[in-house]
């Protein structure tokens, strides 16, 4: 007894005591599998690996045991050897029923069902569940809900089955109360809070969403902060790091910027060197625009390049690449830049490859893109590609990389692209003591049937006025850089004001093209319908127009742009020239020309605290014909601001008839009220100029006044509100010098135009 008892002891030991895992190996003749329902026992061997009559260890045991379980397929797993029999024993994980989602309101649940992993009818896998409550956290945090959270659960059903919930708890959106910045002194945090797209909290709160904290868009602040010091000069600026605070409630974050903006660099010495025998660098110093002294800007640079290398392209030299080296001069703040020619590897666009776009048409892609298949490779020009896509707007994300091709002097160039919504439907009300309630409503669609097409369509109608409008716009016309348009309007006005009904069509086609860096060209036709019907007043002129009813004109036309902000180059300042001429007689009744002139320039200064604005328009009717012009052809409308909408110009019996010529100068400024920036409200001021004046007085039967050319004068104040609705200027007018027979106006709301 006591031989036996040792014997055990022993025996016990040897088995407890720890052993590698290849010390003990196993020999199998059988494998028996126990508790599988849908998995086909032949795939389970497959995951385990183990063949029959395959002498294995106790560590790749352990690895198959591993590999079944890693399939995902199996909530448990066990593997016991039996002598010559391997048993393994499973239970399966159920399949999803459905899956559901409960506590959503800002989420529906279709756009909840586009992002996550787990679906109907497939094996339910608890990772895979958590990966998903995580994608969903994470849609929430992007809309401003950091406070989200979701909890996967499952209801067994019958079956092996079981239904998945999503029990999301959405919390508040967390604001931010206040965008800070420290370390800079160019610029003040008023004026950066307007570079940065987070917003603090304003009055309008509910209806901003650039207002609440989202992780990723601070990343894209630190961005746009450096683009903006960099287009000023400032090249060692550099965001030193971001603070987000959570306010003791956490309800609201205080955002802190720390910046170093280092110093602004100006142009030094612009010199071109060439490493090509076929390149005179003389001919290619003569492109470039920039000039000593300016401030250092990349886009000049990068423009200059561009410029060089269109030169090189129609002398027929490829692969020539410009390398700007730049020189630091530190004691007088300025960058020497040498731009050399030189000869870039021989590597060839092997092809271009499009992903992501479900909706917009490859060629809308590939049309932004200068290089086709075949070309010799230009970096650069990719870059550029890549901006043009991405300001298409068609897009949330796009992305262009180029990777080796097929052969290593090739490359293939990758765009991957993420859809977004491009249209639009709005709705509007508005009332007038003139006109009363109005309504109107707007179809807009940037990206029509993807082909990268604009339409728009609009109706708005009053008590004594309707609308509509209908506007179309291929911007590649025959796949050219040209943008053929179409625009239809009808207006019918019954003005109890002017004293007559009115009805005005218009058909306009037209092709508008390049013809410089920043110039464009504009060729159309119109054709125009306009009656004159149910005159009430006492003016014998307006009679006369009045009995000729309905007239037709036809005409040809054309209209050249000059906008300096195409280009960029000057983030403070710009220039806007235009300059058209319609001439009719191309059949139908009346026969004039019409010419109309516009220019503005604006400027920021004190530090980009004020901004200055001048405009300069004009307009004439010259006409050629037996008949004269009448009211529906005229220049009438709000000349100048302090007076009404045809608040100035001929009168006869004090009925405004309108003006063949006007010509209007405006001077804008536009500065900070001290008020919180999160309320959008700025001030402005201004002091305008103008006049409307000739008509042809046969058929007159009373006193015409301001047939001559006679100057208003008139100042003002501005408040501008940048609301949730678009933005608002609050104009309070006084005129100095006023005609008799003008209707003055203190006060008028209007839509704020940018430049």
């Amino acid at each position: 007894m006591r031989a036996a008892a040792c014997t055990a002891l022993i025996a016990l030991a040897v088995l407890l005591t720890p052993t590698s895992a290849g010390a003990q190996s196993y020999r199998f003749t059988d494998v028996a599998i126990e508790g599988n329902q849908r998995i086909e026992s032949g795939t389970i061997l497959t995951y385990a690996g183990i063949g029959r009559g395959e002498t294995v260890s106790a560590g790749e045991l352990n690895e198959a045991y591993q590999r079944i379980l890693n399939s995902g397929l199996f909530e448990e797993v066990s593997i016991n050897p039996r002598g010559n029999t391997l048993e393994i024993s499973v239970i399966e994980y159920p399949t999803i029923s459905k899956i559901a989602f409960e506590g959503n309101t800002r989420i529906e649940d279709e756009d909840l069902f586009s992002q996550i992993e787990s679906a109907s009818r497939q094996v339910y896998n608890p990772a895979k569940a958590e990966r998903d409550a995580a994608v969903i956290i994470d849609a929430y945090a992007q809309s401003g809900r950091s406070a989200a959270r979701v909890s996967p659960k499952v209801i067994r059903r019958s079956d092996n089955r079981v239904d998945l919930v999503f029990e999301i708890f959405e919390g508040r959106k967390i604001e931010v109360q206040r965008l800070s910045f420290v370390g800079n002194r160019a610029y003040s945090d008023r004026r950066l809070r307007r570079v940065v797209d987070s917003k603090q909290a304003g009055i309008f709160r509910a209806l901003v969403n650039r207002d609440t904290f989202v992780q990723d868009r601070i990343e894209f602040d630190k961005q746009l902060l450096a683009d903006f010091y960099s287009a000023r000069g400032y090249v060692d600026f550099r965001v030193t790091g971001t603070n987000a605070e959570l306010a003791r409630e956490r309800d609201t974050y205080f955002v802190t910027f720390n910046i170093e903006e280092g110093q602004q660099f100006r142009f030094g010495r612009i010199t071109t060197v060439s490493e090509l025998s076929e390149a005179d660098s003389a001919a290619y110093q003569d492109v470039l625009k920039i000039k000593p002294g300016d401030i250092y800007t990349p886009s000049q640079v990068e423009n200059s390049i561009a410029r060089m290398e269109r030169l090189g392209v129609r002398q027929g030299i490829d692969f020539m690449r410009v390398d700007p080296r730049i020189t630091r001069n530190d004691r007088d703040l300025t960058l020497d830049v040498e731009f050399a020619l030189v000869r870039g590897p021989r590597i060839f666009v092997e092809r271009i490859d499009i992903e992501g776009n479900t909706t917009t048409l490859d060629r809308v892609i590939r049309r932004q893109f200068d290089t086709v298949e075949g070309d010799p490779f230009n970096p650069r020009e990719i870059r550029e590609a890549a901006e043009r896509i991405r300001a298409l707007d068609y897009f949330e994300s796009a992305e262009v990389d180029a990777r080796e091709g097929s052969t290593p002097d090739q490359v293939i160039v990758d765009v991957d692209v993420e859809e977004k919504s491009t249209g639009s439907l709005s709705f509007g009300a508005s009332y007038s003591s003139s006109s009363g309630i109005g309504f109107s409503i707007g179809f807009s669609e940037r990206n029509f049937l993807g082909r990268g097409q604009r339409l728009s369509a609009q109706i708005a109608a009053s008590a004594d006025r309707a609308n509509y409008r209908l506007n179309f716009v291929e911007p590649a016309f025959l796949g050219r850089d040209v943008a053929f348009g179409l625009d239809f309007s009808l207006i019918e006005t019954e003005d109890d004001f002017s004293f007559y009904d009115t009805t005005i069509g218009t058909f306009r086609p037209s092709l508008t093209f390049p013809v410089s860096e920043n110039g464009r060209l504009s060729l159309l036709y119109s054709a125009a319908y306009k009656d004159m019907s149910n005159y009430t007043g006492t003016s014998g002129i307006l009679a006369t127009e009045t009995a000729r009813g309905s007239e037709f004109a036809s005409g040809v036309g054309y209209e050249y742009t000059y906008d300096t902000r195409r280009t960029g180059l000057n983030p403070n300042a710009g220039v806007l020239l235009s300059f058209g001429q319609e001439f009719y007689g191309l059949g139908g009744d009346q026969e004039y020309i019409k010419t109309s002139a516009r220019a503005i320039a604006q400027t920021r200064v004190l530090n980009e605290e004020l901004t200055l604005r001048a405009t300069l328009e004009g307009g004439a009717l010259n006409f050629t014909g037996s008949e004269d012009s009448r009211a529906v052809d005229r220049f009438s409308g709000q000349i100048i601001r302090g007076f009404e909408p045809n608040g100035i110009g001929p009168t006869e019996s004090l009925e405004q008839l309108g003006g063949n010529y006007f010509a209007a100068l405006k001077f804008d400024a536009e500065f900070p009220l001290g008020l919180p920036e999160e309320y959008g409200i700025t001030g402005g001021a201004f002091y305008d100029i103008g006049a409307l004046w000739d008509v042809d007085t046969a058929g007159a039967t009373g006193p015409v006044a301001s047939t001559g050319f006679n100057a208003r004068h008139a100042v003002g104040v501005s408040v501008i509100w940048e609301s949730p609705f678009g933005p608002l200027r609050f104009n309070f007018s006084h005129a100095l010098e006023k005609q008799p027979g003008d209707r003055t106006q203190a006060f008028d709301l209007s839509i704020a135009s940018t430049f």
